[in-house]
């Protein structure tokens, strides 16, 4: 048995939305029970949309408790990506209503947190608390872009979350920026 599986109560933590151009960074921390019965726990990158909303209900319904971080664009902007996504990552522990005993964080980067925290490279294929983080994050983001899409129905964000794909590139050369677009990212930068 391994220190972090002597440990009472293990914290996952991840992020989505750190490579978007428009919307937030949202990040989550997720303490499941020992021997939780949760199936298809997996990276929220390796599941359809319905299989992740669906996985994220039982998590919900099952989770000792969940924590949520949300970093606008106005602060990505003034402190940059990486800085608010560690922020995100913060905010999301600080939000759990119970105490953890250990932090697993994806990634390499520590966060401002009073708890210990180790980091796993690739924990969101790893760690069942980490994975079902991840399928929190990206579910609670999807929700938000869709409805910044009613906002901004010219972007598409309902299809592209925020991404750059060749739709959003081109709404782009077309629109102005939105509130919620990331002006110090690339193709944004200095040109607005």
């Amino acid at each position: 048995m391994s220190n972090i599986e002597l440990k009472r109560t293990i914290c996952g933590v991840d992020e989505v939305g750190r490579g978007t151009l428009a919307g937030p960074v949202v990040a989550s921390a997720v303490i499941l029970a020992r021997g939780h019965k949760i199936e298809g726990l997996k990276d929220s990158k390796k599941l359809t949309s319905i299989r992740r909303v669906k996985l994220s209900k039982i998590i919900q319904k099952n989770a000792l408790s969940i924590g949520i971080g949300i970093i606008d664009a106005t602060i990505i902007d003034k402190i940059n990506i990486r800085q608010a996504t560690l922020l995100a990552m913060s905010n999301s522990v600080k939000d759990l209503s119970l105490i953890p005993d250990i932090v697993l964080i994806d990634g390499v980067d520590k966060i401002n947190i009073p708890h210990p925290q180790k980091n796993i490279i690739r924990g969101d294929s790893k760690e069942d608390s980490i994975m079902a983080a991840s399928i929190i994050a990206k579910v609670e983001r999807d929700k938000l872009m869709d409805i910044y899409a009613r906002v901004y129905p010219e972007f598409g964000f309902e299809k592209n979350k925020g991404y750059g794909t060749k739709f959003h590139l081109n709404a782009l050369k077309i629109n102005e920026p939105t509130p919620i677009h990331r002006m110090t990212f690339k193709p944004l930068k200095n040109k607005y």
